[in-house]
């Protein structure tokens, strides 16, 4: 069986943005309100200097975790060695965690005290 419309629909009525719009009953209908919302917080990963860990080995854990290339990583552990702290890498909270974790877990292991932290981007 083929069925057809007699008529073709008709759209429903559209109101004015930012202005409610009335129905038949008399009640009153409020337009929906697209929420805007923020990107995630992103978090640093900072490596800390200490007198122990051979500044090779951290050039190796920035080449290793962040890839960053040996020139990168090499000016990144003389930004630690000289300020007592460097950025390695800007990630989401959860992602910087991870980071921090492998690097802490790759010093213990080779029997460095080297300290990496995440801290929230201002």
């Amino acid at each position: 069986m083929i069925f057809m419309a007699s008529q073709t629909p008709t759209p429903p009525p559209v109101a004015p943005k930012g202005k409610p719009m009335e129905d038949d009953g008399g009640s009153v209908v409020a337009e929906k309100q697209l929420q805007k919302t923020k990107p995630p917080q992103m978090y640093q990963v900072v490596m800390l200097n200490d007198d122990y860990t051979p500044m090779e080995f951290v050039v190796v854990v920035i080449q290793e975790f962040f890839n960053k290339d040996k020139e990168t990583a090499t000016q990144i552990m003389l930004k630690i060695h000289l300020d007592g702290k460097g950025v390695c890498g800007v990630y989401s909270k959860d992602v910087a965690a991870t980071k921090v974790h492998q690097v802490q877990d790759a010093a213990r292991q080779a029997g460095h005290p080297l300290q990496c932290l995440s801290e929230p981007v201002e």
